[in-house]
């Protein structure tokens, strides 16, 4: 029987990356790194990833969504699935829009290309720091057993040369730049200090056909979010 394999999940932020530096100090089995990248991710992430991997010397396994993440957005054929219902099963609209705290497709996509990865008994490491809730079963937390809080996670990338192209001067938390689950305040922040990904998502929703699929947060298209931040900078 083969061992074990220790994979090590990777998003690339402060935390999983301060917990893969410190494993590798410590000479912890880490088998594979890896690294899931949706499309939407800050160019300056992808650069952080290209370094991260030169520093340790070792490959990261890029995994990548079945179908891209702008062609769910607002291309996907979507069908209606209630048995009984006369539309069952046909194409009613096009793209799923933008993902919500109700429909978190793109979360789904993430975890079922991770788990299509992984080997079935895989121990996974995963970078939940001391104070920040695990959000899911399994797999090891090593941060929460250091006791590393997300700003030791942050000095100590730091400490190694890692500044993450200043995404951390304007976010306290960096997921990909399109997720709809961020606060107001890091809409404007991204509006104002990345002018060209904000025109880029403005160009995606223009794409969206559904109403439905056009709310963006909390009741609000990205559209009506950008008129207000232009009424008050």
């Amino acid at each position: 029987m083969s061992a074990r394999k220790y994979i090590l999940s990777l998003s690339g932020g402060k935390d999983s990356t301060a917990m893969l530096l410190r494993l590798l100090e410590l000479g912890a089995p880490v088998d594979e790194i890896v690294y899931f990248d949706s499309g939407w991710e800050f160019p300056a992430m992808s650069k952080h990833i290209d370094t991260l991997e030169q520093y340790i010397g070792r490959k990261i396994t890029r995994l990548h969504p079945r179908e891209s993440f702008d062609y769910v957005l607002s291309s996907k054929p979507v069908t209606r699935r209630k048995k009984g219902d006369p539309m069952h099963g046909k194409v009613y609209r096009h793209g799923h829009g933008w993902p919500s705290m109700c429909r978190r497709w793109c979360t789904s996509s993430k975890c079922a290309t991770i788990a299509r990865h992984l080997p079935a008994d895989a121990v996974t490491y995963i970078g939940f720091a001391a104070d920040e809730q695990a959000r899911s079963k399994g797999g090891l937390y090593p941060l929460q057993g250091w006791g590393w809080t997300e700003q030791k996670c942050l000095d100590f990338c730091r400490d190694k040369g890692f500044f993450f192209s200043g995404l951390y001067d304007h976010f306290s938390r960096v997921s990909c730049y399109r997720c709809p689950l961020k606060s107001l305040a890091d809409f404007r922040t991204l509006r104002n200090f990345y002018p060209g990904l904000w025109q880029s998502m403005l160009s995606a929703a223009n794409r969206i056909v559904s109403q439905q699929g056009r709310v963006f947060w909390h009741g609000k298209t990205l559209a009506e979010l950008d008129a207000i931040f232009s009424s008050s900078p």
